[in-house]
């Protein structure tokens, strides 16, 4: 390797040969690569930690110009790679898999322009989620798709797993605010998708990236919607004694056609955790709390806010509170996104899954979770998106037992399995990644595979870009996967 090593840390390359290294380096600098196996750990798995492996070398570029010449020196030496943001996802999508590069888009971090009369802003692919509401928050604009990450993820992960998040009830997903895209495919080449308006001719391409998972390249810059903050709101915490009478109000208020901008629900397990954590005033004893806030145009909002609480206490809610001022308002979100943090206290380690199921099968679900969990012996809490139906049960483990670690895949399978039975989907924002792949034929016959698979040829022929992710084999058998870990040395 030379001296362009250095002499500290240790370090190996698998596959990739000096002369590439050097390349690479040529593009992004020495502070664009990563390569010491004690820094590389950090890059082993993202959010799903059930299963592991090391990259060989990380790069960091800072632009779309070294994107680029990064996968052309790639793609001329036949090496896959695999496109990170932050790391916050939950399914294993920056898992490298049979993929010895990781590319990472954090040092790609500028807001380009704002364009307030239009209402859209442009953005590198590394600009985390929450800075692009901050940025816009004084013209009285915001972002409105808001993972429980939004503090931590990118827009480029956001957009490669189609995020949502507790106001996309009303709101819509990432692809609803999406306009453009530049996008570098596998090969190298820059190519721009979408425009800057929203009425576009031709295939809808801008869709077609978007929850790609990395699938198709590596997108470097977006242009967004921005969304003019609502004139008022209104946000209730709604205490129930269990979780069937909280889902039997949530089904009320959609029936009744109040679409709130976010409903939000959190078992007793859940509770409890949060309130140890951060001690914002939920009530441990409780059964369920929901979260439900409304907003819009102040004329008729206090009409609409006694329709909710009527609703509520109508469909078995022992109490309901509304957050008298902007500081309770965000402590009740505080708990609600921080929710997966406080989970730390009570396992040292935990899955969450990320099924759908039609709002009204809620509390059949839940049973069949209740039921899971007992099966496998393992506590399972629940945070979850009610007004759409997509659940987040969090499976508790410990990852120092092999057989918590099997038995924890199984019971997120059985849950799959469940929610797909009952009509509802894989997947409601966190993607498939490595985790759900096996699970894709429950819900997909061999031929949607095969069209998915030639649909993802189009940008990718020779599937350099996140190898191993989405898309199984046709025909492949829906089997628990083991657990890989590659630990480099």
């Amino acid at each position: 390797m030379g001296n362009h090593l250095g002499n500290g840390g240790s370090y190996h390359f698998r596959s990739l040969n000096p002369g590439l290294i050097d390349r690479l380096r040529s593009i992004v600098g020495e502070e664009g690569l990563i390569y010491r196996a004690s820094e590389l750990k950090v890059y082993e798995c993202d959010g799903w930690t059930i299963e592991k492996n090391t990259p060989e070398l990380l790069v960091l570029p800072k632009n779309t110009a070294e994107v680029s010449a990064v996968l052309r020196t790639l793609y001329a030496e036949g090496i896959a790679f695999v496109p990170r943001g932050a790391g916050t996802g939950l399914s294993g999508g920056s898992l490298p898999l049979n993929a010895p590069v990781m590319v990472c888009t954090s040092r790609m971090n500028r807001i380009l322009s704002i364009d307030y009369a239009n209402r859209r802003v442009e953005v590198e692919s590394g600009v985390v989620n929450l800075h692009v509401s901050n940025a816009v928050k004084a013209a009285g604009f915001f972002y409105a798709p808001d993972p429980s990450s939004q503090a931590a993820c990118t827009i480029g992960g956001n957009i490669s797993e189609n995020s949502g998040g507790p106001h996309t009830l009303k709101y819509g997903v990432t692809t609803n605010h999406v306009l453009g895209l530049e996008l570098v495919l596998p090969d190298g080449e820059v190519v721009e998708l979408g425009s800057a308006v929203e009425e576009t001719c031709g295939y809808d391409l801008v869709g077609a990236v978007v929850g790609a998972e990395g699938t198709v390249g590596i997108v470097t810059r977006a242009t967004l919607k921005l969304t003019r903050q609502p004139e008022a709101c209104r946000t209730f915490l709604a205490i129930f004694a269990d979780v069937d009478s909280a889902t039997r109000a949530v089904s009320a208020i959609i029936a009744a056609g109040v679409i709130p901008a976010a409903i939000e629900m959190m078992d007793q397990l859940i509770i409890q955790a949060v309130e140890e954590a951060f001690h914002v005033g939920l009530p441990k004893e409780a059964g369920a709390v929901v979260i439900i806030e409304i907003d819009g145009l102040a004329a008729g909002i206090d009409e609409r806010a006694e329709q909710v609480r009527s609703l509520v206490l109508a469909n078995g809610a022992k109490e309901i509170r509304l957050a008298r001022d902007e500081t309770e308002r965000a402590a009740l979100w505080k708990a609600r996104k921080r929710a997966f943090g406080a989970v730390g206290r009570l396992a040292p380690n935990y899955a969450t899954q990320d099924g759908v199921v039609p709002r009204t099968r809620l509390p059949e679900i839940l049973r069949e979770i209740t039921n899971v969990s007992r099966r496998y012996n393992l506590r399972i809490g629940n945070v979850f998106h009610a007004g759409d139906g997509n659940i987040h049960p969090i499976i508790l483990y410990d990852e120092r037992d092999p057989d918590q670690v099997r038995r924890a895949i199984e019971a997120g399978r059985d849950i799959l399995k469940a929610c797909v039975e009952m009509g509802g989907s894989l997947s409601g924002e966190h993607g498939i990644g490595a985790e759900k792949m096996n699970e894709m034929p429950l819900l997909f016959s061999p031929d949607d595979l095969i069209v998915m698979a030639e649909l993802r040829r189009v940008f990718d022929p020779l599937e350099r870009s996140n190898p191993n992710k989405v898309i199984p084999q046709p025909g492949a058998c829906v089997e628990v996967a083991a657990p890989r870990r590659q630990v480099a040395v």
